[in-house]
């Protein structure tokens, strides 16, 4: 199937989540202007990547975006083309279960035949070709049955940030069946998934028929999707907003992954019919500032692996190192393997080793109620 084709197959409907707020990327990312608002690789924000390179496979009317309040605004600002009522914003987060099949049990109502693909909105996809390509190929297969279908990257290190695939046998068209899913594991049991060589990290993005999700989340959460249903069902009517602020926080505070992915791989490779694509399309998540810096650097291989972002630059025995000061002359002497982000209200300091630990200071400010920090 070509882009072409998916294009004019009006049943694929591009779903994007968007309602995170990137903590570990402060004190850049804030609650209304989190990590996926940022131009964090180009000019392009990532939320505006994400869908640009998914325009190919639907037209704009096709996408539908989970967000919240706080960020709503701006992403209706950077993507004027999308349909204004098909970004909807949870009064509150419950996750990704409930999030995904909302937009499910709207779509089941409007386009019974919809292929739902689910998809973050703050990746980096380095060869989008390869990437529709893949998409089109899980779309097939997800719309020829009650099928789920993954797409896991091959694993090129024992990553102990990323959940894990474990694939079984072949189904047919470089598809593989899966038969568990891993959550984060440690640097030992990492190092043994890789060289297995049957183990895939698992992207969060996925694949489903509307129909085959929302059998799922009945099946599976059984006091949610009721829930869900109903707000759907309001949707086009003056009662859809006060039925997503009743309801929705009613709604379990559960991943897809906890909620569908678990129980459905513990049904076996045959009966829990999901299925894992492997790619290698050159996908990174851009998971803290320290994967931001390694994105860099294996982009433009700078001297000494600094990435400096300023309004000029003087560095002297100094390597390793991340600096975000722009509009500032920036001098970096005798230091190794810092990240220091500067911001008009707030300064970050720390080392590439620390900093996913970034989200940390997020959860003080908000437990000092420092409000204008977050």
């Amino acid at each position: 199937m070509r882009s072409s084709d998916v294009a004019k197959n009006s049943n694929f409907y591009p779903v994007i989540l968007a309602g995170g707020r990137g903590t570990r990327f402060w004190p850049l990312s804030r609650k209304k202007r989190a990590k996926q608002l940022l131009a964090l690789d180009g000019k392009q924000t990532m939320i505006q990547q994400t869908v640009g390179r998914l325009l190919p496979l639907a037209p704009p009317n096709r996408f539908w975006i989970i967000t919240n309040d706080d960020l709503r605004p701006a992403i209706l600002k950077q993507l004027p083309k999308l349909p204004k009522a098909q970004a909807i914003a949870e009064p509150v987060g419950r996750n990704t279960a409930p999030a995904i099949g909302l937009a499910a049990f709207l779509l089941l109502r409007e386009h019974p035949d919809a292929v739902i693909g689910m998809f973050p909105s703050d990746h980096v996809i380095a060869d989008e070709k390869s990437y529709r390509a893949t998409i089109e190929h899980g779309a097939e297969i997800a719309a020829s049955g009650e099928n789920i279908v993954v797409l896991g990257i091959r694993p090129n290190r024992a990553e102990t940030g990323y959940g894990y695939i474990e694939a079984g046998s072949a189904s047919g068209g470089g598809a593989l069946r899966v038969r568990r899913f891993t959550e984060k594991p440690d640097a030992e049991k990492a190092a043994a998934f890789v060289a297995a060589g049957n183990y895939f990290w698992n992207s969060g993005m996925f694949l489903w028929s509307a129909r085959t999700l929302a059998n799922a989340l009945r099946e599976h959460l059984p006091k949610t999707a009721p829930l869900l249903e109903e707000i759907a069902a309001a949707f086009g009517t003056r009662k859809f907003a006060a039925s997503l602020r009743k309801l929705y926080p009613k709604c379990e505070n559960i991943s897809i992954d906890y909620a569908v992915l678990e129980p459905r791989s513990a049904k076996g490779e045959r009966e829990g019919n999901i299925f894992c694509l492997p790619a290698d399309f050159g996908w990174n998540d851009l998971g803290s500032w320290t994967a931001l810096h390694e994105h860099h650097t294996a982009k433009s291989s700078p001297v000494e692996g600094n990435i400096i972002q300023g309004a000029g630059v003087f560095v002297l025995n100094a390597n390793g190192n991340y600096v975000h000061a722009p509009g500032k002359f920036v001098a970096a002497i005798g230091v190794s393997d810092l990240v220091v982000v500067d911001t008009p209200d707030a300064l970050l300091i720390t080392t590439r080793q620390n900093a996913q630990d970034v989200g940390k200071v997020v959860k003080y400010l908000d437990s000092k109620r420092m409000h204008k920090l977050v």
